[in-house]
């Protein structure tokens, strides 16, 4: 097999990629925004369009204090309530503001072993000013009715007690249904503010 080069070294130059090269877009399909949201829910436009699916959090601001990070479920098709089977795996770094700690640990706590509560992608968000949770949520090929959905979730909470916490969780549904909703919301309170974007990935 040949190897092809770019005779031209200034990437300004190139303007389409050749017909052999395939990229991969992201597509926003869905920007919800919170104000004193009990819950924030993706109903619509989760189909077969794409194999893959991801949710960004910005900035998402607990109303009440020591509540865990943002949790989600999801319904399959024609489903409601929320509460899919899942076993899920979870573990988080943490680090003092001050410095005087630093930590990685699994915390059992936060799984599920064919669970159907909310899943857990954050741990104890503060509720001062600046304390917020960031970060994103995958979901694999949730139109599948052969095989479960894979999720994969990743972000960093500004913890109650001034430390950060970037927070690890995987895991699936334990369902060959379709699934077409998901539901954010808080263990404890409302999302007082906050933005969560929906994105289809090809």
């Amino acid at each position: 097999m040949a190897i092809r080069v770019a005779n031209n070294q200034s990437l300004t130059a190139i303007t389409a990629l050749p017909s052999a090269v395939s990229g991969g877009a992201m597509t926003l399909l869905e920007t919800q925004t919170a104000s004193s949201s009990a819950t924030l829910s993706f109903t619509s436009g989760i189909d077969s369009t794409y194999d893959e699916y991801m949710f960004r959090f910005y900035d998402l601001h607990p109303s009440n204090v020591d509540v865990d990070g943002i949790g989600f479920q999801a319904n399959a098709v024609g489903g409601s309530g929320y509460n899919e089977t899942i076993t899920s795996t979870y573990f988080r770094s943490t680090h003092d503001e001050d410095g005087s700690s630093g930590a990685i640990a699994y915390q059992a706590s936060q799984d599920q072993a064919q669970g159907t509560g909310f899943q857990n992608i954050g741990q104890n968000v503060g509720t001062d000013n600046d304390q917020t949770c960031a970060g994103f949520l995958h979901i694999f090929n949730p139109s599948d009715t052969t095989f479960v959905t894979h999720f994969i979730a990743r972000t960093n909470n500004y913890h109650q007690d001034d430390k950060s916490r970037d927070v690890y969780v995987a895991g699936y549904f334990n369902t060959t249904s379709a699934l077409d909703e998901f539901q954010f919301k808080f263990s404890v309170g409302n999302i007082d503010v906050g933005v969560i974007k929906l994105y289809g990935i090809s």
